[in-house]
C-alpha cells in the first residue's frame, strides 16, 4: 500500500488572481516582505498497491485525466510506503 502526496500548482506563465489577491492582502497587513504567492492544490491518496512502479504509473495517469488541468497546471507527487 502507498499514499501518493500530491501539489498541483498553475504554471509560471499563467496569471494567479487569487494568489495576488493573497499577496496584496498581505501587504496591507504589513507583510511586506512577501514577494510573490502562488495558489495551489494539495491531495493524498492511498492506494492498494504492492508495487511502486505500477503506484508512480497509476498516479501519474489520475493527474493527467482528472486532477490537473495539464494545460495550466504543473504537478509533482511523491510515494510513501505504508
Amino acid at each position: 500500500m502507498y499514499k501518493a502526496i500530491i501539489h498541483i500548482t498553475l504554471k509560471e506563465s499563467v496569471l494567479d488572481p487569487q494568489g495576488s489577491a493573497v499577496k496584496q492582502s498581505l501587504h496591507s497587513l504589513e507583510y511586506g516582505e512577501v514577494q510573490d504567492v502562488r495558489i495551489g492544490k494539495f491531495m493524498e491518496l492511498e492506494l492498494d498497491e504492492q508495487d511502486e512502479q505500477k503506484a508512480q504509473a497509476r498516479v501519474t495517469e489520475m493527474c493527467e485525466k482528472l486532477l490537473a488541468n495539464t494545460v495550466i497546471e504543473d504537478y509533482t507527487f511523491k510515494l510513501e510506503k505504508k
